[in-house]
């Protein structure tokens, strides 16, 4: 058993460490979306590509915050070294959790050009080959800071409730509640870096059907660093959005991403 909780701690850790480079995301993924007042939520910290992935385990050392925000209040969750599913917690409150789950940085090396330049293609940052050769940045050898702020909304009992700013240096917030609100016209959300609104940034769209096949797709938010996403009953989303800058000067590495990722569900009619 001890052996088998070694290879997963070190499968996870590497996993982490290599996502961004595959271009991977890292999500929350509740066992369930919507549950009655007073069951165990059970969610997962999942990482890869397609709203597909390898379940992660509870890393106290990789873990910067991880809370549920209810009611206006947020409340620490701690697990045990280990623990798969991540979290698993007794939730008494009626209305609309939203998980927090972020990750302490980690860094990569991208040992080819190619590599990067297929995450940025990916992630739609178009200007930043020009910006990296500006710097004088080498082509291969260089190293990427990255940290993941996931958040996951659940409906207990009523579900209702509000989404809101959670100060997580960057994230997705959804203007209206997925699990009581009309959504004929999509769900708006609003992509907040250092709590201001992002304009023109890419939100990237996984789409999971009742028959677990994924779709696909990306929107840009506008001015106001808001987009409506267009949904459809009884599927499951992932949004995901990513900041690029430059590492601040005298870093060991000379790039920063920071990954936003919001999982809800549209119940079924």
């Amino acid at each position: 058993m001890q052996y088998r909780l070694f290879c997963s701690i070190i499968c996870a850790g590497l996993a982490l460490g290599t996502a961004p480079l595959l271009s991977h995301e890292f999500w929350i993924e509740p066992e369930k979306y919507q549950v009655p007042i007073g069951t165990v939520v059970v969610a997962r910290l999942r990482n890869g590509q397609q709203f597909k992935g390898a379940e992660q385990p509870y890393l106290d050392h990789r873990i910067a915050r991880f809370e549920v925000v209810q009611n206006g209040s947020a409340t620490a969750y701690e697990g045990r070294m280990g623990d798969m599913p991540a979290f698993a917690a007794d939730e008494e409150g009626d209305g609309l959790a939203v998980i927090i789950h972020q990750t302490q940085p980690q860094m990569l090396i991208y040992d080819t050009w190619e590599d990067f330049q297929a995450f940025i293609d990916h992630k739609g940052f178009a200007g930043i080959p020009s910006q990296h050769h500006a710097l004088g940045l080498p082509d291969a050898g260089f190293a990427e800071q990255y940290t993941r702020y996931a958040k996951a909304m659940i409906a207990i009992g009523s579900g209702a409730g509000s989404d809101q700013d959670t100060g997580l240096e960057t994230e997705i917030v959804a203007l209206a509640n997925p699990y009581t609100d009309d959504l004929s016209s999509g769900l708006p959300v609003q992509v907040l870096y250092q709590g201001k609104p992002r304009p023109q940034a890419q939100v990237e769209i996984f789409a999971k059907a009742p028959d677990g096949s994924i779709s696909i797709s990306t929107m840009p938010t506008d001015a106001r660093g808001e987009a409506v996403i267009p949904v459809t009953p009884g599927h499951s989303y992932l949004l995901d959005a990513v900041v690029l800058r430059p590492a601040p000067e005298g870093q060991d590495y000379v790039w920063e991403s920071l990954w936003a990722a919001l999982t809800f569900a549209v119940p079924a009619p």
